[in-house]
Parts: structure tokens; sequence; C-alpha cells
């Protein structure tokens, strides 16, 4: 943890969007957004700065901050498996999802890898999951069964389309199961992790909070340059490499610190408020120094 952020080298660059990971990075750990952070993001909007938020949360989840989304009011969601609309009532404007097929074959080999891994299915009707499986979110409506079941490959064309595959393990330590995990079923699918457990979350080959970010940001004429983002987990590794900007919150894991450009002080210090109002400061003193 650090108590002071340091900038990457050189000048902060005035960004044309800010990507920002929610849980542990921009929501305190009570969930809240804190008043700061909420003046902040008004501030970057107004000053012509878009704001997306880029998070592994299923869109039922976002109610935390749609209030907090202005001009497009998109978000990023289940690791870019998602584009939803939070002005439209969490409509989904884009979906990239994980064949079932290669859910299936993920669940076979993860279970020859690592017996006693548990699963669920999100969909994007809600969540299934297995018998075994611990929900952390009591969900209203959810199925239970095998994961097998769950996947059926005979699912006609009208079923929900699938975000993510996740899986759970009570023993194994998080980092050393996704590492087993990548190296059991990587050929299938894209494998990362975002909880404090050993919870792997499983999309599409290619899918990524990077991926979808970059096509969001190409529809806009965005380059990479132009981003600045904010992480604190695995899950949050590539898109930091992509952006040309990057901060790594003062409470990240190891990697994500390591994969930044830059660091922030934690989530709970409103890190990524303090960068958005030193950018719009250094963009501010920038134009009373060569004005118009």
């Amino acid at each position: 943890m650090t108590s002071a952020s340091q900038r990457p080298d050189g000048p902060t660059p005035a960004p044309r969007l800010i990507a920002t990971d929610l849980d542990g990075t921009l929501l305190r750990d009570d969930k809240s957004v804190s008043v700061r952070t909420v003046a902040a993001l008004a501030a970057a909007e107004e000053a012509g700065t878009e704001v997306f938020f880029v998070t592994g949360r299923p869109a039922r989840w976002m109610d935390v901050v749609s209030d907090h989304v202005h001009g497009h009011g998109l978000a990023i969601c289940a690791n870019g498996a998602a584009v939803v609309d939070l002005h439209a009532g969490r409509e989904f404007v884009q979906v990239r999802a994980l064949p079932r097929a290669a859910a299936l074959a993920v669940v076979d080999a993860l279970r020859a890898a690592a017996p006693g891994t548990s699963f669920a299915v999100e969909l994007t009707t809600g969540i299934n999951y297995e018998p075994e499986y611990p929900p952390f979110y009591k969900d209203a409506g959810a199925n239970i069964a095998t994961a097998e079941k769950l996947l059926d490959e005979d699912a006609d064309e009208d079923s929900a389309p699938v975000l993510k595959l996740l899986a759970h393990h009570a023993e194994l330590a998080p980092d050393a199961f996704l590492t087993l995990a990548r190296s059991a079923a990587g050929a299938y699918a894209s494998i990362t992790r975002s909880s404090p457990t050993a919870l792997l979350e499983i999309s599409g080959q290619g899918v990524s909070k990077a991926s979808t970010l970059a096509l969001c940001c190409a529809e806009r004429g965005i380059s990479p340059a132009e981003v600045v983002a904010f992480g604190d987990m695995p899950n949050d590794i590539e898109m930091l490499g992509w952006a040309g900007t990057s901060y790594a919150m003062g409470n990240a894991h190891p990697d994500v610190i390591a994969a930044a450009s830059g660091l922030t002080t934690p989530n709970n210090e409103d890190g990524v408020a303090a960068v958005i109002e030193r950018i719009l400061a250094d963009r501010l003193a920038g134009r009373e120094q060569h004005p118009a």
C-alpha cells in the first residue's frame, strides 16, 4: 500500500477517455462511490473526457454506479463479454459470448486438473450454478444443476448467451488455481480472476476488458495513447497494458502494480479521483500558460 501517487515518466497526458475498474478501484471497500470521486468523474466529463466503467460485474450489479455515468451511458461488464447502456435500463448493446462447447471443454479440463472445482454459468439473463458452488450473492430464480446440464450443447438457438463460466475451488490458493487453470484449459477460453478467493472468471477466447475497450475506443477514433486506465486485480492487467497511461491502486495485486505505468493511492483513499484531479489541474495549467 502507498499513501502517495507516483506518476508515470513524463507529464500526465490529457486523455480523451478514462477507463476504470470498479471493485477495489473506483469503489471503496463498502462498495460506495465517495463524494470526491463523484465530483471528479463529473468534472472529467465536463472537461470533454469520456469515462468508461470496465468491470467484471454483470449488468445487474451496476446500480452502484448507474447514477454516475454521463454522456454515452455505456459500461463494459463481465470482463468484456458485454457492453451495456446504463441509461437504458442496462440494455445489452454488444455481447461477446463464450461458446457452450468451449465452456464444456473447460469444465472437463478443470474437473480433471483440479478435482473439487465447482462451477457457475453467467448468462445475459442471470446466473445458474452447481449445488456445491458457493453463491456470493443470492440470485433469485437461479437454476441449480451440474455444469454439464447447464451448458447442454443441445440448447436451442433461443437460449441466452453465456457471458462467463465461473470456477471455484475451496482449497487451492487463488494464484495457484489461476496458473493451473490456464495450463489445463487456456486453449479453450480466456481465464482470469478478480476475487480474493480461488474464484476464476472464464470468457470467450480473446475476450477481455482490454479487447472490448479497444473496440469501443476504435468506434470513437480514440487511440490507446489517449486512454488512462485504472485497476487492481489480474483481470485488469491486459487493460492496463493496452492503455497509454495506467495506474494500479495502492491496494493492487503485485502483478497489477508491475503491469501499470503509474501507482495511485488505495481505493479507500480515492486513488482514481486523485489522478483525475491532477490531470484536470495539469490541463488547466497548460491552458493558462498557452492561451488560445
